[in-house]
């Protein structure tokens, strides 16, 4: 997602670079000699800079704005790189979508944990990064604390392919991409057992999808996030495209063929895939505990991941 945005902003003439951590090694030569991400359907735009881990000084040179693009896992040491080498940007703007292991944090909690200040502005919302890269149209919503800064953020990005809200529901955006994760799973399990089965189990996708929407919004305004948030581009926006395609849903279809659910991870981190839904089970298992709420589908998520239960279990959440 870091490098179709930084595709995106520097096809709209923002003076951009691309910078590659020392834990990019593994792309950093098709970056820079094929000019192309190995995940990504087009080539780079040939005005963007790719540097690569020795050079974050040159990267940073002038820096107004830093658009983080780790995983949820690595988003502390990414920012550790960053303000060690070249000191804390003055506004950063999170992809990550999920909370930090171990430690629950969200994302604008990491962020601002490292930099020593709240200008982080965190990005949610339906976005693919194939199609961002392919400059497909797409709405995202930009949220921070104080409006300004995700407004200013804002700014930078629009385009007339690329449309950006902005709120200062913090909270609720970045809730919304730890439960979004969770319910393409379990969508994700459904299209397995439809291949495996012949059967297209329409009527069950749709119920569990309206099932996973629902259990989204009661998470999500549990823990304070805004009703308004779930039901728009963060919540349903996301859990729906989250659903249609990506890592998660297509984890959750190897788990749904009778994949054991280590093995199909495991498979999927071979080919260079992050699967963040799977933490993201047991993060919400653990916040639905603490906020007392009944989830039936992400519970039995969690039960087909680490529990044992069959697949098909999935469905026993619609029996009411």
């Amino acid at each position: 997602m870091g490098t179709a945005l930084a595709m995106h902003l520097a096809r709209e003439g923002r003076q951009i670079a691309l910078w590659a951590s020392p834990f990019d090694a593994a792309v950093l030569p098709a970056l820079t000699k094929e000019r192309k991400h190995p995940g990504l359907p087009e080539h780079l735009p040939e005005s963007l800079a790719v540097l690569g881990p020795d050079d974050l000084a040159a990267a940073a040179k002038d820096l107004e704005m830093a658009v983080m693009g780790a995983n949820s896992a690595g988003a502390r040491t990414l920012a550790r790189l960053v303000v060690e080498g070249c000191g804390a940007p003055a506004k950063l703007v999170s992809v990550a979508k999920g909370l930090e292991p171990e430690t629950y944090l969200r994302m604008s909690e990491v962020y601002t944990a490292e930099a020593g200040h709240g200008r982080v502005v965190s990005v949610g919302g339906p976005c693919l990064a194939p199609e961002v890269a392919q400059s497909l149209p797409s709405s995202v919503v930009f949220a921070a604390a104080d409006p300004a800064d995700a407004e200013a953020a804002a700014a930078v990005f629009r385009s007339k392919d690329f449309h950006v809200a902005v709120t200062d529901d913090v909270v609720g955006v970045e809730y919304c991409t730890v439960a979004k994760n969770v319910a393409a799973i379990g969508v994700g399990i459904v299209d397995g057992l439809a291949k495996v089965t012949g059967m297209e189990y329409r009527n069950a996708k749709s119920a569990l999808f309206s099932q996973a929407f629902l259990e989204l919004e009661r998470l999500v305004v549990s823990l304070g996030g805004r009703v308004e948030t779930a039901r728009g581009l963060a919540g349903l926006g996301d859990v729906l495209v989250t659903s249609l395609g990506g890592r998660n849903r297509l984890y959750g279809e190897l788990v749904g063929e009778g994949g054991e659910p280590a093995r199909a991870l495991r498979e999927l981190t071979d080919r260079g895939m992050t699967v963040e839904g799977v933490e993201s089970t047991l993060d919400v298992r653990r916040l639905a505990a603490d906020t007392d709420l009944r989830l039936p589908l992400f519970a039995q998520v969690h039960a087909i991941l680490f529990d044992g239960a069959p697949a098909e279990s999935v469905l026993d959440c619609l029996k009411g």
